[in-house]
């Protein structure tokens, strides 16, 4: 019977041998099955990205040419519509990105950020747009709390661990912002530079802010001289507000053009509905007062520089960041309604209207999209 055993257990080896290497070779043929499908698909896409490029260079060309005529609305409706399909559709993903720019390279290093489906792209956007309204709701609540616990449990002062843990937060969000920002523009979004500019100055604001030296209730008349900080903590509640109100109109927008089969682009869509016009009229007043308070505040930091609570360079540099923010704010506001009004008073004299209302303004993102965040 041991006999027996021993071949009948050889016999299993050799099955399993032979098993394993009709495995090995079916690997090896689908290795080459999927080598010669990639080589094929890389050359075809390649065919295509630059008959792509060729095609948006003579877009451009045409371009010129009819600026060039006064009687050029036929023209440019046409070079409007081909410009809508090979940057609203899957052309897109064959077009050059955009550089990466050196804040991406510093966090992430040398890597492909490009997204070649579509659906991954927008994915990309509604994610930064669930992440926006998390962090309203940090950015209201945070002071809040704050101011609320100064007033009934704080006499007043602030500890120094809270605030700084605020601004600690704050130094975090505006990273992630200007990341995720950085990203969406890889990925075609029209987000205005400014916009990622003015997260650049917030990140290096709230990094000073860390080092302001809050000594609290062992400091003489302490809530006079921790008048900034309160001054900021207000700012952030109604800059909380705002965003909150924002990501409101934005949503609602979004889910109408996807409704209406119009939402295919990673940036801001443009046509305007008669259910958010009247939330437009409210936020655009509010954006303007966020403005010209984030401003105040910042000459209320410079005015307060010689309490010596808070060393004297780091409010004069917050001071003059938050002003310099203020009045960039406001000019790319004025000038994305603007350029809103003009791109809204074309597409009604357009006769393709409804063809070209899938195409956002080539101006860049609405001041909805990326507005005043301290």
């Amino acid at each position: 019977m041991g006999e027996g055993e021993r071949k009948g257990g050889g016999g299993g080896e050799e099955e399993a041998a032979a098993a394993a290497a009709r495995a090995a070779e079916q690997a090896r043929e689908l290795q080459d099955a999927a080598a010669a499908l990639l080589t094929r698909t890389r050359a075809e896409e390649e065919a295509l990205r630059r008959r792509a490029a060729a095609l948006q260079a003579e877009l451009r060309r045409l371009r010129k040419d009819a600026a060039a005529h006064a009687d050029s609305d036929k023209v440019e409706e046409d070079l409007d519509r081909a410009t809508c399909l090979i940057t609203d559709g899957d052309v897109a993903s064959l077009l050059p990105s955009k550089t990466h720019g050196a804040f991406l390279k510093m966090f992430l290093g040398p890597v492909n950020l490009r997204a070649t489906r579509k659906e991954v792209q927008l994915k990309v956007k509604e994610e930064y747009n669930s992440y926006r309204d998390r962090t309203a709701l940090l950015f209201l609540g945070f002071p809040v709390i704050l101011l609320f616990l100064r007033q009934w449990l704080w006499n007043g002062c602030f500890p120094a661990l809270p605030v700084q843990l605020y601004q600690a937060w704050l130094l975090f969000l505006y990273t992630t912002l200007a990341l995720r920002e950085n990203i969406l523009r890889v990925n075609g979004s029209d987000i205005r530079p400014w916009w990622i500019l003015h997260h650049y100055c917030a990140m290096l604001m709230a990094l000073i802010s860390l080092t302001w030296e809050i000594k609290g209730q062992s400091q003489p008349d302490c809530a006079r001289k921790q008048r900034g900080v309160e001054l900021f903590l207000c700012w952030a509640i109604m800059q909380g507000f705002v965003m909150m109100l924002q990501n409101r109109y934005q949503r609602q927008r979004l889910y109408t053009r996807i409704a209406l089969g119009k939402a295919k682009r990673m940036d801001v869509v443009w046509g305007e509905t008669a259910g958010v016009e009247g939330q437009l009229l409210l936020l655009c007043p509010l954006l303007f007062l966020l403005q010209g308070f984030e401003g105040y505040v910042g000459f209320l930091l410079l005015r307060t520089a010689h309490t010596g609570v808070i060393p004297e360079w780091q409010v004069v540099v917050c001071g003059i960041l938050l002003i310099a923010m203020a009045i960039g704010n406001f000019a790319n506001t004025v000038d994305t309604l603007m350029a809103k009004s003009r791109f809204k008073a074309k597409m009604k004299k357009s006769k393709g209207k409804r063809d070209l209302d899938t195409c956002s303004s080539p101006t860049g993102s609405s001041p909805t999209d990326s507005t005043a965040k301290a």
